[in-house]
């Protein structure tokens, strides 16, 4: 039946045969290593942020029709591909023959920064105009829902690709539909000299369906689908039969065997949870596992269905059948909206989600609800019919269903006119997240009655299992549905789904909440359609302001302007200075010709190494046994510190770490050592069997922990300034308090890499490594292997972002490649799995601040005292720094007379926390805006208020007695009130709160004042070395790094303006220590500051060595006199330099001026939240910037929607959970959510601050990179003012502390409630808790 295969596939276009491949091999893998088609990338490996996107196409024999569809090429198995056409972004255009429109629009509206993530985005939108060449804006966002971006914020990406949609008209932004809603100068008219465009969408290439790829004709057959296949590979068989009987029987030979239809479960247990199946099957291409049909009773899916094609057969029915008869089709096509992306929807089958018996499944509880039927077979037991019941499931990931049976169909039922069915989810993000807790509720009423005939309440995320409420079903039988009930439900409900505290998952006391909430919105909503059709049986008291409770979650499109200010009309067209000028590298990346680490060709006689990695927080290592790794097939050695020839100390400060941990280990996730063989596969598998015996010792893993037993670095650094005993005796009012900030995993979408290049002579080794730091990696893998540092040479082309986390910690991985490469003689690379990184790389730094404030009756400040704590983790790294900064910043935007604030590092055992934009500054204006709203909390006014009545004006001091050189804080403020029309919207939403009870609308004013420069005085220099060729042309390097912030294109204007030619005459190539040598990283937003003023220097004096010759022949062009220059013997290269001049600072005498100037913003924010659930969407939010004058107006609004984004996740979304003995949870996008397409704000305006400058930076512009972070806090604090007027209708006006991220947790338990009051937290000394506070 089956006998060894030949694959055959198509990839843009071209046949591929593979005779024998790997079933274990993911269609990824196969793309980058056998065809060398590096444009897909790897960014999670689980399916999660759409780097890797393809689109597959497929020839229906049936309806001879073409079916294109999205899919995730890290999960697809290559396998799998037979008979399919793969095409990946390269396949679509290219910078040499031409891009496609997708990745000209996507390129020149700006929304490629760093670029990783943009060959899955373009792949995406490829495949939705294939399928749909005039998509609605809604269908065109909804493409999106599985990929994520870490760079731009999102907005540019839905601006680029709204010109393709329905709605767009094509004479672009003159045009009143194209034309968003913002405030210019009171008439709806710009001022003069002010734009709002950023590109011209006129000129974007047309869409042209001709030029397409064509499908290939040799698959235009069905002789693909109709052959049983097998594989073998390495470790496992894969089957592919195409009748049932076949699969019967192989199911009855191989009882173990997993069956595979989308991998999107299998693909993930393999490859994180190290499983090995011996045996699968796909069981994709038998007839009654894909048949779909109807009858009186309901819709039949066969196992094997797509979730897809089960939406759209539902979508349909909806239009077709009665409204109460598809009541839960409803339930179910609204469910899918939050269920995975499309790449997963795409492939996922509806027997998947059924069998893998998740107990957090989205399907599950409803099939339960409903009662749904399978049919399931089996060789010797024939067929046979199960409802989907409480006895479903047996234990965890366990059903009835026996080992040798299989799923063959689903029936999902019609409803009838007196029955009801709804089904709820609650996650941490709504788009493309697993649920915390999810219901399908139904309810069967006698008939033209409200008395209770039945009821199934099935939830999620409440047990090991997907569980039913008997005890309340039974209960409610012949109640009549009445007001009364919520209450009686909610005991009944309490006591059929208990929760220990500590339980997995956490948030216990939330999570038995929400069961309640969600039975109290089905109640809301089941009572208003009875009072539709039965009016005279509703009895119901419930106000008209609960309704509030039933609304379905809806988002219109995504609404936005960008202003800025023109450059003058009189600047020559050659000066691209001040224009939004593309990045250089947009069109490359939307193509995925860019090249990052990774996508380096092989060298002969590379190997790969994988890490082996600490599984305890805190120590001793007893003994490591490689014996059975370096056994496996393709191990090459083992490396540990044994191996070092030179230095095993290295610290971005104190030298305080290993390379290799020796004889203790720190944390978990800390490097041991290494396996090094000829793949990946190979040196992972290898890597995982590696046994270490330890000792273990007592961890510290947070802040109030190491403040309990006394951990801390040593670090004595704190600002003082005026009396505060004195100030805090004339304050009307002294309040005290305290808040936590979480960490943030900087989720640059290419994790960490390194390729090490041995040159084969006198110890020179080439390191090409994704890091913001070439010089301190450079020197420390020159100590490490016991060389002088020029010796190595460290080059980086770009990285796939960066954000602070590639500044030091990029070093632990690149020396231990290093180290294997010159014990091996050979190149060795590396690039960590993103759960690889995330385990080991550290995060932003947890904060835990405790104030003492003291003010007026008017709410002026008359003094503070505050002690800031950091979590620093295992090595100091750059903890101080980041503390530092934080004291810097604990004034925020105020001026605070007398002030004692001190820092504290705590040392724990987590991997050592980083530098991560913003670099401690959130934190510290966090802290104060904190006790900025108790102020105001205690005097009864405005928050609004307190802030503008101690906010800065120009020429006063801070309280590091630093003057305040043109201040622009005010002019922001008040710009930004006008624009955002503050206060209309004020009154708006006190009136929308005052008529809903269950939904509230909060909105939030919030300053911001960063300071520029390093801390540090010795980083503040920067150097470039500029060359002009005989024919004209000019090679620029510096000592920056490009990680998607438009560094080198910034600063290839800067050149352009200085040497008064065009920037298509000038290039860079790479940052590299043989060129520029002893750089400061890239990173304090100062990069343009450092590295522009380095590049305008060398330029100047290249410009003067010129100037004889332009003197000499006036009317020639730049090449005729770099031509007369050069047979002139004039020198043609220069390296400038530069260092910020008249800065410094002392903290013991508290003096000197630690920044060169400062950056200033305001945001506004107006946030809609669920009070039963603690959702909450982001209805609008406004900026105001001031960047100085604009280098280039494009990359600085999108450095801005960048940053606040990523602060927007920091502040609301992303909670690192870690247990009490240090283990990571949250180690990858299946369970940590950074903000995704669905999260930008519904409304989304930036302004640049128009005339503004700023003679401490070159041309007068402003850092951008890091200032716009802390904006996004007017997120949490309008979230904060809706949460307020929840507990006000609760009869709570007291102040409430809220740290951030305000989760979903954190927002629905603040909502104090009837419900919330029946599950009290747990004292926290009675129970373990699942996760920690860090």
């Amino acid at each position: 039946m089956f006998s060894a295969s030949k694959l055959v596939f198509y990839v843009n276009g071209r046949e591929v045969e593979e005779n024998q491949p790997d079933p274990e091999t993911t269609l990824l893998q196969y793309l980058r290593l056998k065809l060398k088609l590096t444009g897909t990338k790897l960014g999670c490996g689980e399916g999660g942020c759409g780097a890797c996107t393809v689109m597959l196409s497929k020839y229906d024999i049936v309806s001879k029709t073409l079916r294109h569809f999205s899919a995730n090429a890290c999960l697809a198995p290559l396998c799998a591909m037979h008979g399919l056409a793969v095409t990946t972004v390269e396949g679509i255009g290219s910078v040499k023959n031409g891009l496609h429109p997708v990745q000209e629009r996507i390129a020149k509206s700006h929304g490629s920064q760093c670029g990783f993530c943009t060959p899955g985005i373009v792949m995406s939108m490829y495949t939705l105009l294939r399928n749909n060449p005039l998509p609605t804006q809604v269908e065109m966002q909804s493409a999106f829902e599985g990929n994520l971006c870490r760079c731009t914020g999102y907005r540019p990406i839905l601006d680029g690709f709204r010109t393709f949609t329905k709605e767009y008209c094509q004479m672009g932004e003159k045009c009143c539909r194209n034309t968003n809603s913002m405030q210019c100068n009171g008439n709806g008219n710009l001022e003069e000299g002010i734009s709002s465009e950023l590109f011209d969408s006129s000129k974007f290439l047309p869409t042209d369906s001709t030029q397409d790829p064509i499908f290939p004709p040799g698959l235009r057959t069905d002789k693909y689908d109709q052959q049983s296949l097998t594989f073998t590979g390495e470790r496992t068989t894969w089957y592919r039969p195409t009748t049932l009987q076949e699969l019967l029987e192989l199911k009855h030979s191989y009882p173990d065997a997993r069956l595979v239809i989308g991998n999107t479960e299998v693909g993930v247990e393999i490859k994180l949870k190290n499983m090995c199946y011996k045996t699968m099957i796909a069981p994709t291409h038998i007839e009654e596992l894909n048949k779909i049909s109807k009858d009186s009773d309901g819709y039949t899916f066969g196992a094997s269905v797509s979730l897809a094609v089960i939406e759209e057969t539902l979508q349909g029915a909806i239009t077709e059948h009665q409204e109460y008869q598809t009541r839960m089709f409803q339930a179910v096509v609204e469910m899918f909206r939050w269920f995975a992306g499309h790449q997963i929807r795409n492939v996922a089958a509806i027997a998947g989600n059924i069998m893998t018996a998740s107990p957090i499944s989205d399907l599950n509880p409803l099939f339960m609800a409903a009662g749904v039927v399978l049919t399931v077979a089996s060789k010797d037991g024939g067929t046979r019919q199960i409802v989907m019941d409480e006895n479903f499931f047996l234990g965890y990931r366990k059903t009835v269903i026996t080992s040798q049976e299989v799923l063959v169909s689903v029936k999902l039922p019609f409803m009838q006119q007196n029955e009801y069915f709804f089904g709820y989810k609650q996650a941490n993000r709504r788009e493309d997240d697993i649920a915390i807790v999810n219901a399908g509720i139904q309810v069967m009423l006698e008939a033209n009655s409200n008395i209770i005939k039945g009821m199934r309440l099935a939830f999620g995320g409440m047990a090991p299992t997907t569980v039913m409420a008997t005890k309340a079903m039974k209960n409610c039988k012949g109640r009549k549905w009445e007001d009364d009930l919520v209450m009686d439900m909610a005991e009944w409900l309490a006591d059929d789904l208990p929760l220990p505290p500590g339980s997995p998952g956490g948030v216990t006391e939330y999570r038995r909440t929400l069961c309640i909430s969600f039975f109290y919105k089905f109640y809301l909503a089941v009572l208003l359609q009875i009072k539709q059709r039965l009016p005279e049986a509703v009895q119901s008291k419930v106000p008209s302001s609960h309704r509030s409770a039933t609304f379905i979650f809806q988002r219109d499109p995504t609404k936005s302007t960008q202003v800025y200010e023109e450059v003058s009309p009189n600047q020559p067209e050659q000066d691209p200075l001040g224009r939004p000028m593309t990045h250089l590298s947009a069109a490359k990346q939307a193509s995925g010709e860019a090249i990052y680490i990774d996508d380096i060709p092989l060298y002969e006689n590379e190997k790969y190494l994988a890490f082996v990695t600490s599984q305890k927080a805190h120590a001793k290592i007893l003994s490591i046994d490689s014996s059975e790794a370096v056994k496996l097939p393709g191990v090459v050695d083992f490396i540990s510190y044994k191996d070092i020839p030179g230095h095993n100390k290295w610290g971005g400060v104190a030298g305080d770490e290993e390379i290799f941990a020796s004889e203790k280990v720190l944390c978990m996730g800390q490097i041991i050592g290494a396996v090094v063989a000829d793949t990946q596969v190979h040196a992972q598998r290898a890597a995982k069997i590696i046994k270490i015996e330890y000792e273990e010792l007592e961890p510290i893993i947070t802040i109030k922990e190491a403040i309990d037993k006394g951990s801390f670095y040593r670090y004595s650094n704190s600002i003082s300034n005026g009396d505060t005993v004195k100030g805090l005796e004339l304050a009307d009012h002294v309040v005290e308090g305290e808040v936590n900030m979480g960490g943030q995993e900087h989720f640059y979408l290419e994790t960490h890499a390194v390729l090490a290049v041995p040159k084969g002579e006198d110890d020179e080794m080439e390191l090409f490594v994704s890091t913001q730091n070439p010089t301190e990696t450079q020197h420390v893998v020159a100590e490490a292997l016991g060389v002088l540092a020029n010796k190595i040479v460290c080059k980086v082309k770009r990285m796939g972002g960066g954000f602070g986390g590639k500044e030091t910690r990029s070093i632990a991985f690149t020396a231990p490649a290093a180290i294997a490469a010159a014990k091996l003689g050979c190149p060795v690379r590396c690039m960590l799995d993103r759960d690889e990184d995330m385990v080991s790389s550290g995060t932003r730094h947890p904060f835990y601040g405790k104030y003492k404030v003291g003010f007026t009756k008017e709410g002026k400040i008359t003094a503070l005292e505050c002690d800031v704590y950091n979590n620093a983790g295992h090595s100091l790294d750059l903890s101080a720094a980041v503390m530092d900064r934080a004291l810097f910043h604990t004034d925020a935007s105020y001026n605070i007379p007398n002030i004692r604030v001190s820092g504290h590092l705590c040392k724990t055992n987590i991997p050592s926390n980083t530098a991560f934009r913003g670099f401690g500054g959130p934190q510290g204006m966090f802290i104060t805006e904190t006790w900025i709203e108790q102020i105001a909390s205690t005097l009864g006014i405005p928050a609004k208020q307190v802030r503008e009545i101690n906010m800065y004006n120009e020429g006063e001091t801070t309280h590091f007695n630093q003057p305040l050189v043109q201040c622009n804080i005010k002019r922001c403020w008040t710009e930004c009130l006008e624009r955002s029309d503050y206060y209309n919207r004020r009154k708006d939403i006190d009136i929308f709160n005052s008529e809903n009870r269950w939904k509230k609308r909060g909105i939030s004013i919030i300053p911001t004042k960063f300071g520029i420069s390093y801390t540090a005085l010795f980083l503040n220099q920067a150097g470039a070395l500029v060359i002009i060729y005989m024919d004209g042309s000019v090679l620029i390097t510096h000592g920056g790094t490009e990680m998607g912030q438009g560094l080198h294109t910034k600063m290839i204007q800067v050149a352009a303006r200085t040497l008064k030619i065009p920037a298509s005459k000038i290039h860079i190539s790479e940052t590299s220590t043989n060129t520029v040598p002893n750089t400061s990283a890239t990173a304090a937003s100062a990069s343009s500051d450092l590295n522009g003023m380095a590049i305008q220097n060398a330029c100047q004096i290249l410009l003067e060595r010129l100037e004889p010759y332009i003197n000499a022949n006036p009317k020639g062009c730049w090449e005729d006199w770099v031509h007369a220059a050069y047979f002139d013997r004039t020198s043609l290269s220069i390296t400038g330099f530069y260092k910020t001049p008249n800065i410094g600072y002392n903290f013991e005498k508290n003096s000197g001026n630690p920044f060169n100037y400062f950056s200033f913003g305001v945001a506004c924010s107006e946030v809609e939240i669920d009070c039963l659930t603690g959702d909450h969407k982001v209805l609008r939010t406004d900026i105001v910037m001031d960047v100085g004058v604009s280098l280039n107006p494009a990359i600085d609004i999108g450095q801005i929607e960048g940053g606040f984004t990523q602060g927007y996740g920091l502040m609301m979304l992303e909670q690192q959970k870690v247990s009490p003995n240090g283990f990571l949870f949250t180690r990858g996008p299946g369970n940590y959510k950074i903000p995704g397409f669905g999260d930008v704000p519904g409304e989304f305006n930036v302004s640049l601050l128009k005339g503004s400058v700023n003679n401490r930076a070159v041309y007068s512009s402003k850092a951008i990179g890091e200032p716009p972070l802390f904006l996004a806090s007017s997120v949490f604090f309008a979230t904060k003012d809706a949460i307020t007027s929840a507990r006000v209708d609760a009869g709570h006006n007291e102040y409430f502390q809220l740290n951030s991220p305000a989760t979903s947790e954190r927002i629905r338990m603040a909502c104090l409630d009837q419900f919330t009051n029946m599950f009290p937290a747990a004292l926290k000394d009675s129970y373990k808790p699942w996760f920690v506070e860090l």
